[in-house]
């Protein structure tokens, strides 16, 4: 596909991959306990060790010639960056312990170690979307955590997706699976440790 309609497929794929929406989710991850918005801080400092980090990362290698371009779109140079990026969420979770921070958000990094972890082993044998995983997982979450009033955001999941189907980035299976895992287990995982940690 090309003309205008590649040019949405791409600003869609810009504005929503991964590390944008995840930091987004963070941000929000404090609106379920007291205090919010002044924990929003809290919520800032884990995006900077679940995203922030890991993107830099990516962006530095991309200059060296390391890896292909900021969305690896080679699957055999995600399992390493995938790695470290636990490493690094594992690092801001221990952080955030430390400093007392919501419990809120170490629930939200948490349920992304879950995911984070998946999609490393899975990266090994196949390339399951990463933009579909993020976005669906979000607005699933975004829904539980407000309710229905924010169904539209749901709207977004086969927008990214078939942004990445048109950008020949995916195929369709691995859009769905991507999608299905991230709306189907990684906002379980949150929805279960969040009835759990916050009892």
């Amino acid at each position: 596909m090309t003309g205008p309609w590649r040019t949405v497929a791409k600003v869609l794929t810009e504005v929503f991959q991964p590390p944008v929406v995840v930091s987004v989710l963070l941000l929000i991850s404090p609106a379920i306990e007291p205090g919010f918005p002044g924990t929003l801080w809290f919520g800032l400092l884990g995006a900077f060790f679940v995203c922030v980090l890991p993107l830099a990362y990516v962006l530095v290698m991309v200059k060296l010639g390391r890896i292909t371009d900021h969305h690896v779109s080679d699957r055999r140079q995600r399992t390493p960056l995938l790695l470290l990026a636990l490493a690094s969420v594992v690092a801001g979770l221990g952080v955030l312990r430390w400093i007392n921070g919501p419990v809120s958000v170490a629930v939200m990094i948490t349920a992304l170690i879950g995911g984070i972890a998946v999609l490393a082993v899975v990266s090994a044998f196949w390339k399951m979307s990463g933009h579909a995983s993020a976005i669906s997982a979000a607005a699933v979450i975004t829904v539980l955590m407000f309710g229905p009033a924010w169904l539209p955001v749901l709207l977004l999941v086969p927008a990214v997706g078939w942004s990445r189907i048109v950008l020949r980035a995916h195929t369709l299976a691995q859009v769905i699976v991507g999608a299905f895992f991230g709306g189907g287990v990684i906002a379980v995982l949150w929805w279960l440790l969040r009835n759990w940690m916050l009892a």
